[in-house]
């Protein structure tokens, strides 16, 4: 096994999107525009309504897969084929936009507290014109997995003790584990050769070697690149951590790259918003 080092660290930045919700952008920002083929990462952590009340009204996509995942608080969620229905704490919403989906998310008060991540994923460009589709299971639907000291939520893809996420994504084979650690446990994982893979910090902190096999410690709102190998070892301080290990196969194809929508060539991109003003999503 090679160890996966750290090759940067990234600062989630400020940023408000939807009709005002207050978010810390991560993926998607100068310092990172992507990580191939992650073109997003968002995390939206508020007690106080008024920074997510307003929620993200009526949007388009097209060329793309969304990822919405909740630690508190409800979404609900309504598209223009009729769709609809309620992330719940604890759930997984993988929304395939593909050619194209007019949806909402708006958030539900409950307790004050609304805490989780939106992820998005490219598609192959063979496969951006394919027709939307969901996969969507609650808390119960993930399976957890417990080992000495660590709580490893599967969410997609298969640890190295073989439990399976819900979610299955070929196109990209993607792991997204939501892992949680006691304060000083040790905690390694496999992760494919080949794909592009971070680590992002939730609450406490967790080291990790960097490039020249120093260790660094990562913090909340903190991601960390991870550079070639196939596992990687991260340890929880004194306190207890939180953290998302996500990994994909990089597609390797040119982004063309406008709001809500993410093609291969400008012609694709001026087409998507043609087709969206002429109502043909």
């Amino acid at each position: 096994m090679t160890n996966r080092n750290v090759i940067r660290v990234i600062r989630g930045q400020p940023a408000t999107d939807g009709a005002g919700v207050q978010l810390v952008r991560v993926i998607g920002q100068p310092a990172l525009m992507d990580l191939d083929p992650f073109l997003l990462l968002d995390a939206f952590r508020s007690e106080d309504p008024d920074d997510y009340i307003a929620g993200f009204p009526a949007h388009p996509h097209r060329g793309f897969e969304t990822v919405t995942y909740l630690l508190a608080g409800r979404m609900r969620h309504r598209d223009n084929a009729g769709n609809e229905g309620v992330i719940e704490p604890g759930g997984i919403q993988w929304m395939t936009a593909g050619k194209g989906i007019i949806h909402s998310e708006m958030p539900e008060q409950q307790d004050g507290l609304l805490e989780g991540f939106q992820l998005w994923i490219n598609l192959p460009g063979k496969q951006k014109m394919t027709a939307p589709a969901y996969q969507e299971h609650d808390a119960a639907r993930i399976p957890t997995e417990s080992r000495d000291g660590a709580t490893v939520r599967v969410i997609c893809g298969e640890t190295s003790l073989g439990i399976h996420g819900p979610i299955n994504q070929p196109l990209t084979d993607p792991l997204y584990l939501d892992v949680s650690l006691d304060p000083g446990v040790e905690f390694a994982e496999t992760v494919t050769a080949g794909h592009n893979a971070f680590v992002y910090a939730i609450s406490g902190q967790v080291s990790l070697d960097d490039d020249s096999g120093a260790q660094l410690s990562l913090g909340r709102d903190q991601l960390a690149v991870l550079g070639p190998g196939d596992s990687v070892r991260l340890q929880a301080g004194d306190e207890a951590a939180r953290f998302l290990l996500i990994a994909g196969k990089p597609l390797l194809e040119p982004i063309a790259r406008a709001g809500p929508f993410v093609m291969n060539t400008d012609s694709e991109l001026r087409q998507a918003f043609h087709d969206y003003q002429s109502g043909n999503f």
